[in-house]
């Protein structure tokens, strides 16, 4: 898989695990169509020229992974094979688990690891078997475009999500982090749960349910992938007030502003 050039357009496989995170990304795209592949829903198309910021000529091949590793695995195998895509980003929610990452703010991955991969005494606790390694690392470069994009997305917070939205979330001054995000098929919704996984892993800023395992197939084929998260709530007890809605009126909408902007930054150097 080559990464890309000046030939032909960018073309970006846009993943999230549910409809509701990408939502507001196809509502940019007016000539999308839906193709169903091995009970996926993907979207090719193109991001809309009568958006302002958006950059002319991107493609994107949207889709909903669905929920877990094998499933995420699944899609981002596809996107590459038969897409074609140049490179990965996941976009969506993750539990927050690090100190003062807080709901709101946004987690840009620089390094992936499964925190329920367990195949001691084997192999050391959470090492990938066959491969020697726990971590597996974001992409430099379009990690780097996806902390601008959420910087500049967060800078400009009041004047595309409004003060009523802001007000319902108390979202106080949000910030970008990075670092290490972690994946398991379990949901963590304990405070029994996150504290045990900060305990293992301290310097886990968000804890989720596919990235690691897209980081692996990128990493088998070759191909950039990178993953920004929406902090939805704190992954322990207190569990956010109305989580559709959030997704729906937060997190969707900042992926949609992350995907004008990096996209842009990803243009302008292919």
């Amino acid at each position: 898989m080559s990464h890309p050039t000046a030939k032909r357009p960018l073309r970006l496989g846009l993943m999230a695990a549910m409809p509701q995170e990408l939502q507001a990304v196809l509502d940019l795209m007016p000539d999308e169509h839906r193709e169903t592949v091995a009970g996926r829903h993907f979207w090719p198309g193109h991001l809309g020229a009568s958006t302002p910021q958006a950059p002319q000529g991107c493609e994107v091949v949207a889709v909903v992974s669905g929920i877990g590793k094998v499933a995420a695995a699944t899609t981002a195998t596809l996107l590459v094979q038969r897409y074609g895509v140049d490179g990965v980003v996941f976009t969506g929610v993750a539990g927050g688990l690090g100190t003062g990452v807080k709901v709101g703010d946004m987690v840009v991955a620089r390094h992936f690891l499964q925190h329920d991969m367990d195949a001691s005494p084997l192999f050391p606790r959470h090492e990938v078997p066959g491969y020697g390694q726990a971590l597996f690392t974001a992409h430099t470069g379009w990690s780097d475009a996806l902390v601008q994009a959420s910087q500049h997305t967060l800078d400009h917070l009041p004047t595309w999500l409004g003060a009523d939205t802001l007000a319902a979330f108390h979202l106080q001054n949000p910030r970008v982090h990075q670092g290490l995000v972690i994946s398991g098929d379990r949901f963590v919704a304990t405070s029994a749960e996150s504290t045990a996984l900060c305990q293992a892993l301290p310097d886990a800023l968000a804890v989720e349910m596919e990235g690691a395992a897209v980081a692996q197939v990128c990493h088998d084929f070759g191909v950039p992938f990178a993953a920004v998260r929406t902090v939805s709530d704190r992954a322990d007890d207190s569990a956010h007030v109305d989580f559709g809605r959030f997704v729906a009126d937060v997190a969707s909408r900042y992926s949609a502003q992350v995907v004008l902007a990096v996209l842009s930054g990803l243009q302008a150097t292919a």
